[in-house]
């Protein structure tokens, strides 16, 4: 039986966890340190819970890294830490939110154990099945050939580590670049009195997203990093790194507000006007 360690269980990390335990591999994380909110999400999720990071390096054949994008090189450092104190070498798959070249800073942290670099596209499975889980590194195909139960579609880049990255920033940036127009565009909308008539006129393509704007709020503080990363993604493929920066800054403004108070795993039933409202306080 293959085991796995989380880290951390939050809301992906638990989904993935709890995907790859309906497969039969085992399971195992550790809250230490961590919010009441991922020690529930991990225990729903029917995680073993260890004392600390040490154990779960210890235990695990594999390590999977789910972290906000902020933490990734922080979080590489703590396993590489753990695993010499453990005397263990897992298998490291880093499926954080990060640039190619952040990537590159978390392989050089890990040196001395094998990495995957990694990234997810979709919700996490315990939310809704089907995110695509997309590798590479010479060792993709161990993290694909995990038991993830029909949840999760593992596809395999290549083996050039970098590249798992550089697809989730292009991906990401176009997913959640269109959440923050289409947010200031209702914030707008709501300012002028017409937020109506917007919505009405983004309907016809499909892009009146009121639900999806106030579940990205829960999330915002998160894309602020991400939106950063996206951004020096692009400069370092040579073009304008502007456009993502400003994105940044407007969730980190949308952080700030009544409308990012909450979990994302708590929906909400909100009318638009009650979207707009809230992002203004």
């Amino acid at each position: 039986m293959d085991t796995v360690g989380i880290v951390s269980p939050g809301f992906m990390g638990a989904g993935l966890g709890g995907a790859l335990r309906a497969g039969g591999a085992r399971v195992v994380a550790t809250v230490d340190g961590r919010s009441a909110r991922t020690g529930r999400l991990a225990e729903e999720a029917g995680l073993e819970l260890l004392p600390a990071l040490r154990d779960v390096v210890e235990s695990a054949d594999v390590v999977l890294v789910v972290t906000p994008p902020g933490e990734a090189v922080g979080a590489a450092k703590a396993i590489r830490g753990a695993a010499e104190a453990a005397g263990s070498s897992p298998l490291v798959a880093d499926l954080n939110a990060v640039s190619p070249t952040t990537m590159a800073r978390v392989e050089e942290e890990l040196k001395g154990l094998r990495l995957v670099d990694g990234s997810i596209s979709g919700p996490p499975p315990s939310d809704r099945p089907g995110a695509r889980l997309y590798l590479s590194g010479p060792e993709a195909t161990v993290i694909a050939g995990l038991p993830w139960d029909g949840q999760v579609e593992p596809i395999v880049l290549g083996d050039r580590v970098g590249s798992a990255s550089a697809l989730k920033m292009c991906t990401g940036g176009v997913y959640k670049g269109l959440t923050a127009l289409i947010t200031q565009a209702m914030r707008t909308a709501g300012a002028y009195g017409v937020l109506e008539k917007v919505l009405f006129d983004l309907e016809s393509s499909g892009l009146a997203q009121t639900a999806g704007v106030a579940r990205s709020a829960t999330k915002a503080w998160r894309f602020v990093d991400e939106m950063r990363e996206v951004a020096a993604t692009q400069e370092a493929a040579g073009l304008a790194p502007e456009l993502f920066a400003a994105i940044a800054e407007i969730y980190a403004g949308v952080s700030r507000t009544e409308l990012a108070h909450g979990d994302p795993e708590s929906a909400r039933e909100l009318s638009a006007a009650e979207v707009v409202r809230l992002l203004q306080q």
